[in-house]
């Protein structure tokens, strides 16, 4: 088939500023909160989204938005557009699983570029797994579709996806993957599951990756012993990738990822299963890593954002997270690599937060995890 080729500028900062503005001026539904350092607005700014999992601002205006039954619908001129995108693959929607995270290619401006990553299927079962695209404004709708990942083994089940991404600085993709609900399998570097993958933006394995340059292993696997990270973000100062993952009871976690590592799930674990047995050897050993930072009990962690923007001056240096089981946003303070203070913000006031990103605006955007899911902005107080 013949690729569709089209011509494509970079749209200018200031354009991404107005258009985001103009949203912000149209806003209405607001809801004032304090909190210990910003009084802010809760704008409501579109419901009617079904699970809704994870966002993109593309940079004409606009955000894209997954919903976990495998759609992605458009929030654009402050509606949702009805009309889902054309061309998004087939989904495993049942458990945790279905369309998972959406990032943009770097180079977006000019490539058009954007990942998915969702569940698929085999005959053996199903795992995560992340497609290219290329996407068309005009028609709104996802072209070209180029496999990029596809996690084994497939087996069959519902839990423990995944299914975050970003990209680092150099340009590699990372991409978390669960245990899916096996938890030795975190351990077997055989196999993706419970893993930080690192590709090349084409899928490519770079030659650098870690210590997976021997016979029997999966050589797209970057570190290891994870249970299932549902949030990634790259530190603004240094570039290493953050994550944080679910525990079992108690013991969700916040790691920074380093190349090669194990971060000991089920070996070493902070909690216990919920039946209230132990789960490994305890909480260290040696050769495995600790954590940076982790819940006791768990608050079941899902999306994670840096605030570098200028609209809540005192929220600088600060690390958000969504929590779908306290119903909560999580404000943890930052110094370089570690965590000085937790404030908890939100919570049960909008729901279960599944994302949370900081805008091309500076504002704070969540969306929850509902059958009638909500696009929600944070805004300070003037």
């Amino acid at each position: 088939m013949q690729r569709e080729f089209h011509t494509l500028k970079t749209v200018p900062p200031c354009i991404v500023f107005i258009a985001f503005s103009t949203l912000f001026m149209m806003a209405t539904n607001a809801k004032s909160i304090k909190s210990q350092l910003h009084d802010y607005r809760v704008v409501e700014l579109a419901t009617g989204l079904e699970h809704p999992w994870s966002f993109a601002f593309l940079p004409e205006g606009g955000i894209l938005i997954t919903e976990r039954v495998g759609r992605v619908r458009l929030f654009k001129n402050n509606k949702l557009d009805p009309k889902a995108l054309g061309g998004v693959p087939e989904v495993i929607d049942g458990g945790q699983g279905g369309l998972l995270d959406i990032v943009l290619h770097p180079q977006f401006n000019n490539n058009r570029q954007l990942y998915l990553s969702y569940v698929s299927g085999g005959d053996t079962g199903a795992n995560t797994k992340v497609s290219r695209f290329d996407f068309d404004q005009r028609t709104n709708s996802l072209k070209n579709r180029y496999k990029i990942f596809d996690a084994v083994p497939k087996v069959f089940g519902g839990r423990h996806f995944g299914g975050r991404m970003t990209f680092d600085r150099l340009g590699y993709l990372f991409i978390s993957t669960g245990d899916r609900g096996e938890m030795h399998r975190a351990q077997d570097v055989n196999d993706h599951s419970g893993s930080i993958i690192r590709v090349h933006d084409d899928g490519r394995t770079p030659h650098e990756n870690p210590i997976f340059q021997t016979l029997g292993t999966r050589t797209a696997i970057f570190s290891f012993g994870h249970r299932n990270p549902q949030g990634m973000a790259l530190h603004p100062k240094t570039g290493v990738v953050w994550t944080h993952e679910h525990g079992a009871r108690g013991g969700d976690e916040i790691n920074i990822i380093r190349m090669g590592r194990n971060y000991g799930w089920p070996v070493i674990t902070h909690g216990i299963n919920y039946d209230g047995s132990p789960i490994g050897v305890g909480k260290a050993k040696p050769g495995m890593e600790q954590p940076l930072y982790f819940w006791v009990p768990s608050i079941a962690p899902s999306g994670m954002t840096f605030y570098i923007g200028d609209k809540f001056s005192k929220w600088q240096n600060s690390l958000f997270i969504g929590s779908l089981k306290n119903e909560m946003l999580v404000r943890l303070e930052i110094k370089e690599e570690s965590i000085l203070k937790e404030e908890r913000l939100l919570q049960n006031e909008v729901g279960r937060i599944r994302d949370v990103r900081e805008g091309p605006d500076g504002f704070i955007y969540i969306i929850t995890d509902e059958p009638d899911g909500r696009l929600i902005r944070l805004e300070p107080e003037t």
